[in-house]
């Protein structure tokens, strides 16, 4: 019993394991059940007409190598060919391209694909491809496997006729052509500057485009005309530029023109019109373009004819012709031709003082030109009648137009001498102006006022002298002499000799004896009358004695005089003053020294010696000789000292309500120049320099001490200052040193142009440039954490919401944050409050700017200035010395140093 019943148990367990066994059978019989795919999977397969299409059919089955016959076959369920293999190439070798034919490119065809995979290739849609495909394979020779996939075509938005440019023209009706097409039929709407457009009494949507009735220029815009398919949800814009043309006006074109014989000319035609219309000339008795005939330019943009010489036969009528894109319009012009005119009678006329002058000038021309004219040198022509400045001058005008012809009479009544002179006829038309000149000379009797305020004449020594005379006088007069009432020519005289008989006459006088020196008698005549003018002869003296000679500046070894010299003739000036001069001590004047001077230069007596008591004497010098020494004075000279201030070469130009500036043509540098001054007995060994930055405060000069420079220079007298501030008053001191001590300073204000340096005028306490920096910084920061606790708040973003997050955060959202932190956060760096901390650039390591100098101008750039100021030449007047070396008399410029002259 017990052996059976374990049979039926190894029975029972044999069971379920071959039912197991089976159903795992069956199981993975049904998971491996072989099928065709295609991809894309979806069953209908929508595409536009034109557009290319791949298929591709894969088998999923358990063994790939039991698959064959994998095919495909079109809508009409026909196998679908592989591609051809012969390569034809789509250009030939010169590079041209191939008619393609339906044998190199085949409307489908079927490829392999790796993977076992079969696609099929569609290189262009079209309509009659609509249907349903099919892929087919055996599986083990045993089992067919099929699938299929609808293919639906359709047309696709297609523009037919939609210009993107298109002109209207202006106060017309327009349709905005749009014309498209597509399968199925689109919906057409219409924007205009991305607003949409209704239809209303301007606009109306129409199949073929949009209606804007009365265009106007406002109408200018980009249009859009957008299509829609419903059914397959495509949807494309034609952008379309709409500009509104306006069709040409002719603006200006008189209605005549006027050009002259033998000249150029320019007449203008101006049209506007969008766009701008060409202009062209026509010449309507030969209907032809005078663009192409000689002598004629024309502008077609400006509408400018020129030409080059007009002649009698371009007379006639033209048309001007505007066109563009919008229209042509037309307009005429007559053109005359004007002869110019020309004068051709013009005769000098010549009359007596007192007495009525008439000169007539007569022209020709077309039209009759008008006469006038003017008096050389003026700019006024007479007009027609009695002048109003001088009543006694009238002009008289006829024209003839019927022969072209006119004439102009200028009458002077009670001519004078002043009417004689030379007068411009002036004949005028609307061709041109003639001028022709003529002279009109008016006659008087002899005059000598002009030599009535000359000076007599002198000599000396039996010196030969010469008595001009000159007598003004139309016509010519002659010219005799007389002396003492009898006529020169008749006494015969050896020591007298007349030269000339006018106008010009010249009395050559050898004064042997005293009886010469006298008076004589210059008498001229002509047609007109007589005039009679004496001349002096005069006996020539040396000058008197020296009135007045005062020391007005002592040194050790200079003295400066002040000398008034004798009285003079007219005629004969001092020339010259001397000095002779010797110690007290010596008794003989004829070893004195000698000193002369110019009338006009310092009187400075140099070399002297210190301590020492001098006598003087003074001369006057003119033509004949030296006077008598006179003004006989002692004077002593003082002990050696140090020596006198010296005097800086520099003139002011800018006038201080204190004291005169000196202005420097550079910002950072100045030449000081000065003259040597007296030594006072012991030469001069070096100079000292003392220059100061400072400003002026409520009239007290405020000097930077610790901005001081000192300086000493030696046999030279001029020294470069360097390193000079900008837009900067500077006191100067300059000081002469010799063995005995330093001299009082000289001192002048300089200021600098412009510059980049600026000077700190009040010796304050001040913020360091690194403190102020500090404080930006802080004030920076304050203001960064308060946003920052702000946004925190608000927002839970920031660098505190940040770290509070960063304890709650598991460690893979760190990691995953930090890498995406640094892909990217290098990249597209985030709002401060985005919680990324933004790195602010770092304070600028430049101070800030110098505070602003008080009193001065604004502060400048580097850039503000290139160059130094320049003084236009003969802007600033300078002093001139005139200079006596017993010889010549020598001027030069500069400032006046002191004047040594020849013995």
């Amino acid at each position: 019993m017990g052996q059976l019943q374990r049979q039926r148990v190894t029975l029972l367990a044999t069971l379920y394991v071959m039912l197991c066994s089976c159903l795992t059978i069956e199981l993975s019989s049904a998971q491996q059940t072989p099928i065709l795919e295609i991809f894309p999977k979806q069953a209908e397969q929508r595409k536009p007409v034109g557009k290319p299409l791949i298929l591709t059919c894969r088998p999923n089955v358990p063994d790939q190598a039991l698959v064959t016959d994998l095919q495909w076959k079109d809508n009409q369920n026909n196998p679908i060919l592989p591609k051809p293999g012969v390569y034809d190439p789509l250009y030939d070798y010169k590079g041209n391209k191939k008619n393609v034919t339906g044998r190199n490119q085949p409307p489908m065809y079927t490829e392999t694909l790796p993977g076992d995979s079969l696609a099929l290739m569609i290189p262009s849609l079209t309509s009659e491809m609509t249907g349903k495909y099919y892929c087919t394979a055996s599986y083990a020779n045993t089992e067919l496997l099929q699938t299929s996939v609808s293919i639906k075509t359709y047309v696709a938005i297609t523009w037919t006729n939609a210009p993107e440019n298109q002109f209207p023209i202006l106060g017309s009706d327009y349709t905005i052509t749009c014309e498209v097409k597509a399968d199925p039929n689109p919906t057409i709407d219409w924007l205009r500057n991305g607003d949409p457009i209704r239809n209303d009494a301007k606009h109306v949507v129409q199949a073929n485009g949009l209606l804007v009735r009365n265009v106007a220029e406002t109408d200018d815009g980009i249009y859009t005309c957008r299509a829609a398919v419903i059914d397959t949800g495509e949807l494309l814009e034609r952008t379309i530029r709409v500009e509104v043309y306006i069709t040409p006006v002719i603006t200006h074109l008189a209605t005549t023109l006027e050009a002259v014989e033998g000249k150029p000319f320019a007449a203008n035609c101006t049209a506007t019109g969008k766009p701008v219309p060409e202009i062209s000339w026509i010449r309507d008795s030969a209907q032809q373009n005078v663009a192409e005939a000689d002598r004629f330019q024309v502008n077609p943009q400006t509408g400018l004819l020129t030409i080059s010489s007009v002649m009698q036969e371009d007379y006639g009528t033209y048309t001007c012709m505007a066109k563009n894109a919008a229209g042509l319009v037309d307009q005429k012009t007559k053109l005359n031709v004007l002869v110019r005119p020309a004068v051709y009678e013009l005769y000098n006329v010549t009359g007596v003082t007192g007495k009525e002058i008439a000169i007539t000038c007569r022209a020709r021309g077309r039209p009759a030109p008008a006469i006038t004219f003017r008096r050389w040198g003026s700019e006024e022509p007479f007009v027609a009648g009695f002048q109003s400045d001088d009543a006694r001058i009238s002009l008289e005008q006829h024209k003839d137009e019927e022969r072209g012809e006119s004439s102009g009479t200028l009458r002077i009544m009670k001519s004078t001498r002043q009417d004689d002179g030379l007068y411009q006829c002036i004949a005028t038309n609307k061709g041109d102006t003639a001028y022709k000149t003529g002279h009109i000379a008016v006659e008087f009797p002899p005059d000598f006022s002009h030599m009535k305020d000359l000076p007599p004449v002198f000599s000396w020594e039996q010196r030969v002298a010469n008595l001009s005379c000159l007598a003004m006088g139309i016509p010519n007069a002659t010219i005799e002499w007389r002396w003492n009432g009898r006529n020169i020519k008749d006494l015969f005289d050896t020591n007298l000799k007349i030269e000339g008989t006018g106008p010009r006459s010249d009395l050559i006088v050898h004064p042997v004896t005293r009886q010469y020196y006298s008076a004589y008698k210059c008498v001229a005549t002509n047609i007109h009358g007589t005039a009679e003018h004496d001349m002096q002869l005069k006996e020539a003296r040396i000058p008197d004695s020296v009135t007045t000679a005062r020391p007005r500046q002592l040194t050790a070894t200079t003295i400066t005089f002040e000398i008034i010299g004798p009285a003079t003739e007219l005629g004969l000036p001092i020339l010259a003053f001397s000095v002779q001069y010797k110690e007290s001590g010596n008794p003989d004047w004829s070893t004195a020294l000698n000193r002369s001077w110019s009338p006009d230069s310092p009187y400075i007596v140099e070399g002297l010696r210190p301590q020492t008591v001098y006598n003087f004497r003074f001369a006057a010098r003119n033509q004949v000789g030296l006077g008598n020494w006179g003004v006989n004075q002692q004077q002593s000279t003082p002990r050696r000292s140090a020596p006198e201030e010296p005097k800086p070469l520099h003139s002011p130009v800018q006038n201080d309500k204190e004291e005169p500036v000196v202005v420097s043509p550079y910002s950072d540098h100045f030449e000081l120049r000065w003259g040597v001054p007296a030594d006072n007995g012991e030469p001069i060994d070096r100079y000292q320099i003392k220059y100061c930055p400072g400003v002026k405060i409520a009239g007290t000069w405020n000097e930077l001490e610790n901005q001081c420079n000192t300086i000493e220079v030696v046999e030279t007298t001029s020294y470069q200052m360097t390193d000079l501030s900008g837009n900067t008053y500077y006191r100067i001191e300059l000081k002469a040193h010799n063995e005995i001590g330093y001299s009082s300073p000289a001192s002048i204000i300089m200021k600098t142009t412009r510059g980049i340096d600026v000077i700190q005028v009040a010796d304050r306490p001040v913020l360091s440039s690194a403190a102020i920096v500090g404080i930006a910084v802080g004030g920076v920061m304050l203001l960064l954490f308060i946003v920052d606790l702000l946004c925190c708040i608000t927002v839970h973003m920031g660098v505190m919401a940040a770290m509070c997050r960063k304890a709650k955060r598991s460690p893979s959202e760190i990691d995953d944050e930090a890498k995406l932190g640094s892909l990217y956060g290098w990249r597209f760096p985030l709002p401060y409050c985005s919680g990324q901390l933004v790195k602010e650039p770092p304070p600028s390591p430049l101070p800030l700017p110098p505070p602003v100098k008080l009193g001065g101008s604004p502060v400048t750039s580097p850039l503000d200035e290139k160059e130094p100021l320049r003084t236009p030449t003969g802007s600033i007047k300078q002093n001139s010395t005139i200079e006596f070396d017993g010889r010549f008399v020598h001027s030069r410029s500069g400032e006046i140093i002191g004047k040594n002259s020849a013995v």
